[in-house]
């Protein structure tokens, strides 16, 4: 009997020690792929802050008998009407990155999620020194706080297109929420899909991260738990 019992306890040793190896491959190609799509978020964030075309004219039937509505885009910076030659005629200060007088907030709360998310990237590198359970929580608040800031910036856009250069693009008929001949255009789409993307991710990091001390080994959680066992 007790050499069965330690049989028993030899097997259910093994059990869980082949359970554990399957669980961390899991959480590994979890975390890479939830690195990935941090990076692509990133990215994603920069054409959102850049390009000019969270606002564009409708398409509208000409009948004449007066001067054509312009035709063109906005975005925080710029301002492009479309003219007779091929390449539209922007106005704005991208180079400076000096936002349209009516979009500083917006372009500031675009630009606070940015350097958010980049940071997030960023803590990627520190998977190699620190605790990892800490660093997806670390990552988890920064992706969270750049969705906080998207958000208000979304928020925050609409709400300022009672100015000249919506009036400019759009007609008379523009104000707060109401873009007159004009409709959001897809890098504001993109935005308040990256506010999605940066709740999944926000989430997702918390789990991982909560789910961490499941995957140490023993002598690991017994340490001071200055390392972690694999990097992303």
């Amino acid at each position: 009997k007790p050499g069965g019992l330690r049989l028993m306890q030899r097997h259910s040793s093994e059990v869980a020690r082949l359970y554990q190896t399957e669980f961390i491959r899991s959480a590994r190609a979890v975390g890479m792929l939830w690195a990935v799509c941090t990076l692509c978020f990133a990215v994603i964030e920069v054409v959102i802050l850049i390009q000019p075309s969270w606002v564009g004219t409708r398409e509208l039937h000409y009948r004449g008998g007066g001067p054509a509505p312009p035709t063109g885009t906005l975005g925080l910076f710029e301002v492009c009407m479309e003219m007779d030659w091929p390449v539209p005629e922007c106005r704005g200060s991208l180079h400076t990155l000096t936002p349209l007088p009516a979009f500083q907030s917006p372009a500031v709360l675009v630009c606070m999620s940015l350097t958010m998310v980049w940071a997030s990237v960023g803590c990627l590198c520190l998977f190699r020194f620190c605790n990892a359970a800490t660093v997806y929580k670390i990552c988890a608040w920064l992706q969270l706080t750049a969705g906080f800031c998207l958000v208000l910036a979304c928020v925050l856009f609409p709400d300022s297109w009672a100015c000249a250069e919506m009036r400019a693009l759009c007609g008379e008929g523009v104000s707060s929420f109401s873009p007159g001949n004009c409709s959001v255009h897809w890098a504001y789409i993109l935005a308040m899909l990256g506010v999605l993307d940066a709740g999944i991710l926000a989430t997702l990091a918390f789990v991982l991260g909560n789910r961490q001390d499941a995957l140490l080994p023993e002598d690991a959680k017994d340490g001071d738990g200055k390392c972690c066992t694999y990097s992303c």
